[in-house]
């Protein structure tokens, strides 16, 4: 079990809530060093990263920020039985992150961030920098979606089965105060029909800053038409297709990943193979 990070208390969506977070970098990167912001996947946390924030944070010597939003990890748990909006990844990106970066002096006016989503957090990261161009100077989006696809939707249903559902929740039990709930909450609105129409296609154009975009080429959960589109739409878009690699490059392809990322944070030291 991992223990958990430092809390926050933030306001949001009517309540007074506690966000878990990291600060990571070694002791000498100083604050004129890159910002780099780690937004989880749909089940994900502060803890479910494991070191790779750690490792990337050393190898493109900057300063971290991870968090687990609200209802995950060790942040604020939901309500049982808590019912998303078909817009829950709008208002994390666009209120939620805010609210977290105020309560912690994060002032991305003054210091345009880096931002590393993976999946849902790399949607999240997407509608950020389209909402607030200014205050991001680039992206890393690992197997992100900007639309639903249908084996996204298959591959969210097969999680139901009781076979499937029993050893997941004990095994997100180890990073989790509450998986049930945020289980729940998550797999609800994916197999929500109406979600179906979901698309972010249209805020996608908005961003100005460098985006590479990351996916496997054996990922369960989207096609490689969720980075390429990404590209036709953002003209200062690299991307990065990875074999043997699923739906979580930084688990799957490490070193290659921050290898990759390094140069396009560092672009004076190369173009990335």
């Amino acid at each position: 079990m991992i223990q958990a990070a430092a809390q926050v208390q933030i306001d949001w969506d009517g309540q007074r809530m506690a966000l878990e977070y990291q600060w990571l970098g070694a002791p000498d990167v100083g604050a004129s060093r890159p910002l780099l912001v780690f937004l989880h996947e749909g089940v994900g946390s502060v803890a479910m990263w494991k070191d790779f924030p750690q490792q990337l944070c050393k190898a493109a010597h900057c300063r971290g920020l991870v968090y687990s939003r609200p209802g995950y990890g060790h942040s604020t748990p939901l309500a049982p039985g808590a019912l998303w909006g078909l817009d829950f990844m709008e208002r994390q990106a666009t209120e939620l992150l805010p609210a977290a970066l105020a309560a912690l002096g994060v002032d991305a006016q003054a210091q345009p961030l880096w931002l590393l989503g993976h999946s849902d957090g790399a949607s999240i990261a997407l509608l950020f920098a389209a909402a607030f161009p200014d205050q991001v100077a680039g992206l890393v989006a690992l197997a992100p979606h900007w639309f639903v696809e249908d084996q996204t939707v298959a591959s969210i249903a097969a999680l139901q089965r009781h076979e499937v559902k029993a050893p997941l929740l004990q095994r997100l039990a180890r990073y989790h105060c509450h998986p049930k709930p945020m289980f729940e909450a998550w797999s609800r609105i994916w197999l929500d029909p109406v979600f179906r129409h979901w698309s972010i296609a249209d805020r996608i154009p908005r961003i100005g800053c460098p985006v590479l975009a990351v996916q496997g080429l054996d990922d369960e959960y989207g096609s490689l038409e969720q980075i390429r589109g990404i590209a036709r739409a953002c003209s200062g878009t690299r991307l990065l297709e990875l074999a043997p690699c699923g739906h979580s490059p930084h688990r799957d392809q490490t070193d290659r990943l921050i290898l990759a990322i390094c140069s396009f944070m560092n672009p004076k030291e190369g173009d990335f193979r």
